[in-house]
């Protein structure tokens, strides 16, 4: 009797005839949207930016590129393979290695082991230039269709639980949690992620980004001399050091600000009649107002924007600094859309792009890594503003994936060249129909 070349499962079968499944298909693949992550990537120039910042460790011949181990390990990313491992069998997909640059019939990819030794021999100074680089993506597609005029940053920071002896691993007292607490800036007009930098569990949540936030406003202000530039963050951001800087450099910025007992007396009259509306009708009061304010270690004073809201649960107070001048309800708005925008996006790298996943020991290692998680947002995000543009709902990145990326395939060598047939049953067939006749595709 034939055997197959792996174990044979039997099924459960709702019909009259018994099923079995083998894993032995020959030239499969569950991951047939890859040609789009690599025609994204193409667009972008990402991988070959990346890769132009990294030294080659390895001394003699070599059987993989650094171009196609950085290929290999964002492209598994982003089709929602994270670990390492998983190249040990992902490295023979047919449609991986297309990507990758390589034919069916060729060497398959890297192993584990050397996307490993890859990730570590990574030092501070190649992730420092691999960060430029991705800054670097980020102002090429800013620009796209037309130069910007205006650039909203908007800052935030992140837990990032560890699970072993990390380098730069600690308990933070907030989060309750051993982590790493990483620094994301975002454009918050387009939701672009401009940069990821990794920093050490205890960090506060403003660390380094008066350094970081220099480096960026500089390369934008020499590819757009006369842009307008605002930053946006939460109270993690409220140092005098920042609010200085940016006054200096003609920035402007909306910060939150934590509660102290100045600033509660500041709002206290209107807390005060917010209470008395409650009382009357029972119902949430929500009243916005402001005034100047300036902490001990300030050098002058500042506008300050508060709420005082009156729930049935109790008083919610917030107080917001800034420089814009709206109406204190139209700045508190402006202020809150980081809501719908840093913590959604800061979802999808988590969630989506597994950012959250950096278990190599060494701290540069795993500052690499989120890099690399990093471009696999790019190359995602760049899949669903192609679909935006034909007037597609914004989806999160987990649920682009499951639509456009994950569709079974086997790949057949024709003598024109090679064709992909795909699962004629999957739903995220329209969506591939939408990419294929995008305006802009050359």
């Amino acid at each position: 009797m034939f055997q197959s070349a792996t174990p044979t499962i039997s099924c459960f079968s709702p019909v009259s005839v018994p099923i079995e499944a083998s894993f032995d298909g020959p030239q499969l693949t569950s991951d047939g949207g890859l040609v789009w992550l690599v025609e994204a990537d193409a667009a972008l120039g990402l991988c070959a930016a990346l890769t132009a910042h990294l030294s080659d460790w390895r001394t003699g011949s070599v059987q993989h590129s650094l171009e196609t181990l950085v290929r290999q390990r964002i492209f598994q990313i982003a089709c929602g393979y994270e670990d390492q491992d998983d190249a040990d069998t992902l490295r023979s997909d047919p449609v991986l290695k297309l990507v990758c640059g390589r034919l069916p019939g060729d060497p398959d990819l890297a192993s584990q082991p050397t996307l490993s030794r890859f990730e570590n021999a990574v030092d501070f100074k190649a992730c420092y230039r691999v960060a430029q680089a991705l800054v670097g993506v980020y102002l090429a597609e800013r620009e796209r269709p037309d130069r910007p005029t205006h650039i909203l940053i908007d800052a935030d920071s992140t837990d990032d639980p560890t699970y072993g002896d990390q380098e730069g691993s600690a308990y933070h007292g907030y989060y309750e949690q051993h982590m790493y607490h990483p620094l994301l800036l975002f454009d918050g007009d387009t939701d672009q992620l401009i940069t990821a930098v990794l920093r050490p569990g205890t960090a506060h949540a403003s660390h380094g980004i008066l350094g970081i936030l220099k480096r960026i406003v500089c390369a934008m202000r020499e590819r757009w001399p006369e842009i307008a530039i605002e930053f946006r963050g939460d109270s993690g951001f409220a140092i005098p050091a920042l609010y200085e800087y940016l006054e200096k450099q003609g920035i402007g910025y909306t910060i939150g600000l934590a509660t102290n007992s100045r600033l509660a007396a500041l709002a206290a009259p209107q807390l005060a009649t917010a209470h008395e509306q409650h009382d009357k009708t029972g119902e949430k009061v929500r009243l916005l107002g402001e005034g100047q304010y300036a902490a001990g270690t300030w050098e002058h004073e500042r506008r300050v924007i508060f709420k005082t809201e009156v729930l049935a649960k109790g008083p919610n107070v917030r107080f917001v600094v800034t420089t814009r001048d709206d109406a204190p309800d139209a700045l508190y708005a402006y202020y809150i859309q980081r809501g719908g925008g840093p913590e959604l996006w800061i979802k999808d790298l988590k969630d989506a792009c597994f950012a959250d996943r950096l278990s190599d020991h060494t701290f540069w290692a795993n500052q690499f890594r989120l890099l690399l998680h990093a471009a696999a947002y790019w190359l995602l995000d760049t899949i669903r503003r192609w679909l935006m543009r034909h007037r597609v709902a914004r989806m999160q990145l987990d649920t682009l994936r499951l639509w456009v990326l994950k569709i079974g395939g086997w790949v057949q060598r024709q003598v024109q060249g090679l064709r992909l047939h795909l699962a004629s049953s999957h739903p995220g067939e329209p969506f591939w129909q939408l990419l294929a006749t995008r305006p802009t595709r050359s």
